[in-house]
C-alpha cells in the first residue's frame, strides 16, 4: 500500500513540475512577447513624431527641434533616436557620447546594450520615403526596468509555486491515504486471517469493494466447512477401519493359525503396515488444510493442560517443566500443535529418569520447539533410524514407534526443520524450528 502511495506521489510531482514550469516559461513569454508589442507601438509612434518634425529649411532637410520630447535632450534618459538619411545620421543628445546602432534591416530588436550602466534597449527601426528621399529612423527605449519585474516575478513565482506545490502534495497525500484506507483495512484483516486472529472480513466496506470482502468471506466460509467435514470423514473413516484392522491382527495370532506360524507372521506384518500407512495418510490428509484461519495455539494457556494429563498418565514422579515467552501464540492449528507436542512429551516421558522440559521462543524468522529429556539418550549414528515409521530402538517400552514419524509428517507441512540432539539434560532434545508465516 505504501507503494502504491509512494508511486501516486512521484507521478503526481512529476506531472505538476513539468506542467508548472511549461505554464510557466509560457506565461512569461507569452506576457513580455505583448509587452514587447504594446512597447513597439510607443516606439512606432514616437518614430512617426520623428518623421513629422523633419522640415524642409534653408539648407535642406532640418529637425525641429521644439517637436522633440525633452527625454531625448537629457543624457543616458532611457530614450534615444537615430535618423540615417543620404550619407549622414542625427542622433538624440540623450545619447551623449555613445552611437546607437543601425539595424540591418527594419524591425524590432531587443537587448542592445548601451551606456556605461549596460542599459539594455528595445529597437524599432522604420524606413521612410520624405521629401523624395529615403530615411530611416531607429528610436530605442531602456528595457532594463522590464527584465528587473521579470527576474522579480520569475522569482516570487517560484516561491508561490514551491508552496502550491508543497499544499497540493500535503492534500494530495491526505486524499489518498483517505481513499486508500479501505484497501489498507482490508490488507490488514487478510494479514489476520492468516494469523487466526479473525475468520472473517468486515462487510462495513466502501461499496466498491463490497463484491470482493463478499466473494472473499463465501469462499472461507465454503472452504472451512468443506474442511469440518472433510475431517470428519477422515475421522469417521479411521475409525471405522480401526475395527476391522484390529479383528484382523486377532485372528492372524490366533490358535487357528498357530500351526502356520509363517502365515501368521506374514498376515500380521501386512496388517501393521496398512495400519501405518493408513494412519499417516489419514494425518497428512488432515494436515493439508491447516492453512485456513483457525484458533492460535496459546501457549501459557494450553502447555499447563498438556503437562497435567502427561503426568497422570506417566507418573508424578516426572518433573514436567516449560518455558515460554510470555503472551506467545503459534499461528497453526491448536490441534495439530497438541498432537505435534503431545507426540513428542509422551516420547520423552517414556525415557526421562526424572525431568522432562519443553521450551518455546520466537526470532526474527522462525519459532524454535524444543523437547528435553535427562534419560539415556540416542546415540548420533542411530538418530536418522527413529523417524522411520514403526522403528523402535528399545522394545522393552511400550509404544509403536509412531511418535516422531506423525511429528516428521506435521514439520514437513509446514515446512519446518525437525532435528535431534544431545540435551543438556543429558538425554535427548529435539529441535523444530518452524518458519514464520509472511501474509
Amino acid at each position: 500500500m505504501k507503494s502504491i502511495q509512494r508511486r501516486l506521489s512521484l507521478g503526481l510531482i512529476s506531472v505538476m513540475v513539468i506542467v508548472g514550469v511549461v505554464l510557466a516559461q509560457t506565461s512569461l513569454w507569452l506576457f513580455e512577447a505583448g509587452l514587447q508589442r504594446y512597447l513597439e507601438a510607443g516606439l512606432r509612434n514616437d518614430a512617426e513624431n520623428l518623421l513629422v518634425a523633419l522640415v524642409r529649411g534653408p539648407n535642406g532637410v532640418q529637425l525641429d527641434e521644439q517637436r522633440l520630447s525633452p527625454a531625448y535632450q537629457r543624457p543616458f534618459s532611457g530614450h534615444y533616436f537615430r535618423i540615417d538619411f543620404a550619407d549622414t545620421h542625427w542622433r538624440s543628445r540623450s545619447l551623449w557620447d555613445q552611437e546607437l546602432p543601425r539595424l540591418p534591416e527594419a524591425g524590432l530588436k531587443g537587448n542592445l546594450q548601451l551606456g556605461p550602466e549596460g542599459q539594455q534597449l528595445l529597437v524599432l527601426r522604420s524606413d521612410y520615403k520624405r521629401f523624395g528621399q529615403s530615411i530611416s529612423i531607429s528610436v530605442a527605449q531602456d528595457y532594463t526596468p522590464v527584465r528587473e519585474s521579470f527576474r522579480l516575478m520569475r522569482r516570487i513565482g517560484l516561491v508561490l509555486g514551491l508552496a502550491a506545490l508543497l499544499l497540493v502534495l500535503f492534500l494530495q497525500r491526505v486524499t489518498v491515504r483517505r481513499a486508500l484506507r479501505p484497501l489498507e483495512n482490508a490488507r490488514n484483516q487478510i494479514a489476520q486471517l492468516q494469523q487466526g486472529q479473525r475468520s472473517q472480513l468486515d462487510t462495513q466496506v466502501p461499496l466498491e469493494l463490497e463484491p470482493l470482502v463478499a466473494q472473499i468471506n463465501h469462499l472461507l466460509a465454503h472452504t472451512e466447512d468443506s474442511l469440518k467435514r472433510s475431517r470428519n470423514a477422515l475421522g469417521n473413516l479411521g475409525h471405522a477401519l480401526k475395527t476391522p484392522l484390529a479383528v484382523l491382527l486377532s485372528a492372524a495370532s490366533s490358535e487357528a493359525l498357530k500351526d502356520h506360524p509363517e502365515l501368521s507372521k506374514l498376515l500380521r506384518e501386512q496388517l501393521e503396515q496398512v495400519q501405518q500407512r493408513l494412519n499417516r495418510e489419514l494425518n497428512r490428509a488432515r494436515l493439508a488444510g491447516e492453512t485456513l484461519p483457525g484458533a492460535l495455539f496459546d501457549c501459557e494457556q494450553e502447555l499447563p493442560g498438556l503437562l497435567a494429563t502427561l503426568n497422570m498418565i506417566h507418573g508424578e514422579h516426572l518433573d514436567l517443566s516449560y518455558h515460554v515467552a510470555p503472551g506467545l501464540q503459534l499461528p497453526w492449528d491448536r490441534e495439530d500443535l497438541l498432537e505435534l507436542l503431545g507426540n513428542l512429551l509422551d516420547n520423552a516421558c517414556k525415557w526421562a529418569d526424572a525431568e522432562v522440559r519443553v521450551s518455546v521462543s520466537e526470532t526474527p524468522h522462525a519459532y524454535l520447539l524444543a523437547v528435553e529429556d535427562d534419560g539415556p539418550g540416542i546415540p548420533e549414528a542411530q538418530r536418522d533410524q527413529v523417524f522411520s515409521r514403526g522403528a523402535r530402538l528399545d522394545e522393552q517400552i511400550d509404544g509403536h514407534g509412531l511418535g516422531l514419524g506423525i511429528v516428521r509428517d506435521i514439520v514437513e507441512v509446514w515446512g519446518g526443520v525437525l532435528q535431534l540432539q544431545e540435551s543438556e539434560l543429558g538425554g535427548l532434545k529435539a529441535l523444530i524450528e518452524l518458519p514464520k508465516r509472511h501474509g
